[in-house]
C-alpha cells in the first residue's frame, strides 16, 4: 500500500461514522452471493483431458519443460482447422510444480487464472475474467480454504472489495473505491450481513 493510500485510510477510519445515502440493503453482502464460493483448496495442476493436445516449453533453458500449453482441435471463423488454446499452465519458480494455471475461452482470450502464491500445489487466489478483462479476485487470506476477500473491478479497475474477518463465510467489511481510491468503508458489527457503520473518506469527491 502506497504512503497516499495508508494516509487516505487513516483519515477515513479516524472520521464519525455516517450515514450513506445508498440504500442499506443494496450494499450487504455475503461470501456466498460473490457470484458462487470458489473452492480454493483446489489442486492448481488440472487434468488434462482427452481431446487436449499438450505441449511443453523450456523458457529458462534449464531443460525442463516451465510452459504447458494445452490445446484443442476447432475451427476458425472462416472455416479453418486450427489448434485451439483452452489452457496454460505455468512453473515460474523452476521447482517443477505449477504455480499459474490460465484457462481461455472459444476466441482464446483468458477467462480464468488461478494463483499459487505459496507454492503448496494449492489454489490460493483466482481471478476471473469477462471477454479478456479482470472483473473479481477472490483469495484466501487465511489458508482456511475458502475466499475471505473479493475484488470487484470495472472496465479494468478496482471499484470495490469485500473481506469475510472472521472467517464465518459471511462478509462483514467492505471498502467503496472511486478515483483510484478509498471513497467509503462499511462494518457490519453485529454478524447480520448489513452494514451498521459507514466511515467516508473527506478527501475523496462528493
Amino acid at each position: 500500500m502506497t504512503p497516499l493510500r495508508k494516509t487516505l485510510l487513516a483519515a477515513a477510519l479516524a472520521v464519525v461514522a455516517q450515514s450513506c445515502s445508498t440504500n442499506k440493503s443494496a450494499e450487504k453482502g455475503e461470501a456466498k452471493t460473490a457470484e458462487g464460493e470458489t473452492v480454493v483448496t483446489e489442486n492448481i495442476k488440472q487434468r488434462k483431458a482427452g481431446d487436449e493436445t499438450q505441449t511443453e516449453t523450456d523458457l529458462n533453458g534449464d531443460k525442463k519443460p516451465d510452459v504447458f500449453t494445452y490445446t484443442v482441435k476447432a475451427k476458425s471463423a472462416d472455416g479453418k482447422d486450427i489448434d485451439r488454446l483452452v489452457r496454460k499452465e505455468l512453473d515460474i519458480n523452476a521447482d517443477g510444480k505449477i504455480d499459474i494455471s490460465r484457462n481461455y475461452d472459444e476466441r482464446e482470450q483468458i477467462s480464468r487464472e488461478a494463483l499459487d502464491l505459496d507454492f503448496d500445489g494449492k489454489v490460493d487466489q483466482v481471478n476471473f475474467y469477462e471477454k479478456g478483462v479482470i472483473v473479481r479476485k477472490e483469495r484466501d487470506l487465511s489458508s482456511a480454504g475458502k475466499p475471505s476477500l473479493w475484488l470487484f473491478f470495472e472496465k479494468g479497475k478496482l471499484v470495490r472489495k469485500e473481506r469475510d474477518t472472521n472467517g464465518d463465510g459471511r462478509v462483514d467489511y467492505w471498502e467503496y473505491w472511486e478515483n483510484d481510491q478509498v471513497d467509503r468503508i462499511g462494518e457490519d458489527l453485529d454478524g447480520d450481513g448489513n452494514v451498521d457503520k459507514w466511515t467516508k473518506n473527506p478527501d475523496s469527491e462528493t
